[in-house]
């Protein structure tokens, strides 16, 4: 069975719409590792827009099980993450504009920016992971650059209309991860997971850690965070 890391940022984003101090992430974390959360996600963006360098600084002070930050492969970031010292960082593209992360990222197209990244954060003892799409290529690239361990993104299973499409993508979902484990690498799944999506994920014995979030804090709005976390977490057993 898979372990469940939860992400926050979306108690952030609803602090951010009013641009107050509350409902402060940081509290989220612990309410979450509580419940039975083996990992706590956050992510930096460039612009701000919901985390912060403060949240991430406190973060790094209280979270007892992991923090795993995900991150651009900018200079910036790295120098965040060196300094932070996260127990382990997820790589993923970054646009503006989005809503929120969008595919996963090109480790062939940007090899080299990522293996710097890889390289600079594993001085520290820091564990790297991937946001990947589901595609060969870009596993094999990810092991040849170095990464401890993969995120397969499951938004193209998640988004799936027919249950065609869904049986196909998650396929893709079960071959890469079986191919993941071949190349000795970790691997995580994660994106537009819910709890009327995550059991067909969560059976996948390759499957180390899934990371969600937008569902769970939606569900916290009528349930509580801590009620919450521990449905996920049944679902995901059962």
């Amino acid at each position: 069975m898979p372990e469940l890391m939860v992400n926050i940022d979306h108690v952030a984003t609803l602090r951010e719409a009013r641009g107050i101090h509350y409902p402060d992430p940081v509290f989220a974390a612990g309410i979450a590792e509580m419940a039975g959360a083996t990992g706590i996600i956050t992510h930096l963006r460039e612009d701000r827009r919901h985390i912060k360098d403060r949240d991430v600084r406190i973060l790094r002070d209280v979270v007892r099980t992991k923090l795993n930050l995900e991150m651009a492969a900018t200079p910036e970031m790295t120098k965040i993450a060196v300094s932070t010292k996260p127990d382990m960082i997820t790589l993923v593209p970054e646009k503006r504009q989005e809503l929120t992360t969008e595919g996963g990222l090109d480790v062939i197209k940007y090899a080299a920016k990522i293996e710097k990244v890889i390289a600079a954060v594993k001085k520290r003892g820091i564990t790297v992971s991937l946001f990947i799409d589901p595609a060969e290529a870009q596993i094999k690239a990810s092991a040849g650059i170095g990464a401890d361990m993969i995120e397969i993104h499951t938004g193209s299973y998640a988004d799936a209309r027919t249950e065609r499409m869904k049986k196909k993508e998650l396929d893709k979902v079960i071959r890469s991860a079986v191919l993941g484990k071949e190349l000795g690498l970790g691997v995580n799944a994660g994106h537009g997971l819910h709890y009327h999506n995550v059991r067909e994920v969560a059976v996948i014995p390759q499957i180390d850690e899934l990371s969600i979030g937008h569902s769970i804090i939606a569900r916290a709005i009528f349930v509580g965070l801590d009620r919450a976390v521990r449905d996920m977490i049944e679902v995901i057993k059962k």
